[in-house]
């Protein structure tokens, strides 16, 4: 286990809020930042004061813009702040004024550097000039844009170590989020959370309860095994919440992280195989989305017999140094629908949609003998995937008519949380005398398309339903054994509530 820490970064515009967010942040924080320069029209120094007179550790932060800070302050104010207040915590400091700063003597002292654009080609640099002041920890925050953008970044804690400093590498931003959740257990000095949904101090950034409950980061050590989301953008996956509450049930040694990435060829070659890896971390399987599910396949050792056939890998089991690829979307497709309508053969199904989940789909629906028409809104899109799968094209503009099919599924991100929410494939009159609708997005829970068939009369199932399905087929492969489902579909709920 790490004996690193957690700090909780607070922005409050008034004392008032500030201090009402310190005593929420207490119970979850080893160390408290403040952030004075998001303080506006208050006695800062006096406020600084107060809190040298606590037991608890803060850290200090009065930040001009161009080093990540909320409001504009000059050097001089700066210099004005840290002559004023009391050296009895612990001070974050930037290379222009951390002299200053270290003469006063504080009890541990921080110099940081936040780039607001990515300068990673400079990294070393960077690191030489904050291990050339005084300061006890180094603290260096880049926005990435992928997962591999941090490597340089993350093999500064090694440097670190050599030079005898302390370090808090944070690569910024959603693709960052690995540094922030795994670092403590790689030698980071601590790390750096919000203290909620929407308190966040600098992009990326993941609320302190999520870091303690979800990712268990007090539970995490070098041994722990690592699987996680590899996706073009992690932001809206619930993966995350599904397989660390599997972990957690089963009391494994074993966390699920974003790895956002556009390249899965890069991510592949530098990030996990043994032989070209330039990071040493515990990779023991992924889930892959879009838009990997097909490219991916180039990229490992072996595929199972249904990936090979559907054409497209959505796990990867990491075993012995070899890549494995399966596909669970197809079965946790068709299990769903299968308690409900007890069969399909024979039935009659419209797929909207032809990406890699329409794929899974026909391919399970045509294993279960079932007549299965793919419908797009580029017909060319629908009828190649349908030649491929051995099933029905058609033009989404000739679908849906009362009577002309069984099931409908909707495999496209209409009806997802955001400005297509609104939005259904169908209306509750094209739906009327349909035997099921079921639609593949899960966030919302009841979707417009669903709320359409409700009106209609028409059963329906939502895509909880599979990634549930899907998921606990995943946790079967990377471990072998059986999820506890309800705690997967609790956290969720949780999560989507």
């Amino acid at each position: 286990m790490s004996n690193s820490k957690l700090c909780i970064s607070i922005c409050a515009k008034n004392s008032e809020e500030l201090f009402e967010r310190m005593v929420r942040a207490e119970d979850l924080a080893d160390v408290i930042e403040v952030r004075f320069d998001c303080l506006e029209g208050e006695d800062i120094v006096e406020i600084a004061n107060k809190l040298s007179a606590t037991g608890k550790n803060f850290l200090l932060t009065f930040r001009s813009p161009e080093q990540g800070g909320h409001r504009e302050i000059s050097i001089e104010q700066r210099k004005e702040f840290w002559s004023q207040v009391p050296a009895t915590k612990w001070a974050d400091a930037e290379p222009d004024i951390v002299e200053d700063v270290e003469a006063r003597g504080f009890e541990k002292l921080i110099c940081s550097y936040h780039a607001t654009s990515n300068t990673f080609a400079n990294i070393r640099q960077i690191f030489a000039l904050l291990a050339d002041t005084k300061a006890d920890v180094l603290k260096i925050a880049v926005p990435t844009d992928a997962a591999v953008d941090a490597i340089p970044l993350w093999n500064l804690l090694d440097a670190a170590k050599k030079e005898n400093k302390g370090i808090i590498p944070i690569a910024m931003g959603e693709a960052g989020k690995w540094t922030r959740i795994l670092g403590n257990t790689h030698g980071s000095f601590m790390t750096f959370a919000s203290l909620g949904s929407g308190a966040e101090t600098a992009p990326g950034q993941i609320s302190a309860e999520d870091m303690l409950n979800v990712f268990r980061l007090n539970d995490l050590s070098r041994e722990t095994e690592i699987f996680g989301i590899v996706a073009g953008d992690t932001m809206y996956s619930l993966s995350p919440w599904m397989h660390n509450a599997a972990f957690k049930a089963a009391r494994m040694d074993r966390v699920f992280i974003p790895l956002q990435t556009d390249n899965i060829e890069e991510f592949i070659v530098r990030m996990v195989r043994p032989e070209t890896r330039e990071v040493d971390l515990n990779f023991r399987g992924f889930s892959v989305t879009n838009p990997h599910k097909r490219m991916i396949m180039k990229h490992l050792d072996t595929v199972d017999e249904t990936a090979a056939k559907i054409g497209a890998v959505n796990t990867v089991k990491v075993e012995g140094g070899k890549l494995v690829g399966y596909n669970t979307d197809a079965p946790g497709f068709i299990s769903p629908l299968i308690k409900v309508l007890g069969g399909v053969k024979g039935k009659r199904v419209a797929i909207a949609g032809a990406g890699g989940a329409a794929r899974a789909c026909a391919f399970a629906l045509k294993q279960e003998g079932a007549n299965v028409t793919i419908f797009a809104r580029s017909y060319k899109k629908a009828n190649d995937l349908a030649d491929s799968l051995g099933v029905k094209a058609g033009a989404m503009n000739n679908t849906f008519r009362p009577g002309t099919i069984d099931i409908l599924v909707n495999a496209t991100p209409i009806g997802t949380k955001g400005e297509n929410q609104q939005f259904a494939i169908a209306s509750s009159a094209q739906l009327n005398g349909l035997k099921l609708v079921y639609d593949l997005v899960y966030n919302p829970l009841e979707t417009a398309l669903i709320k359409e068939a409700r009106r209609a009369g028409v059963p329906a199932i939502g895509g909880l339903d599979m990634l549930l399905a899907q998921g606990a087929r995943q946790f079967e492969i990377w471990t072998g054994e059986k999820p506890q489902i309800n705690e997967m579909k609790s956290a969720l709920l949780k999560k989507l509530r």
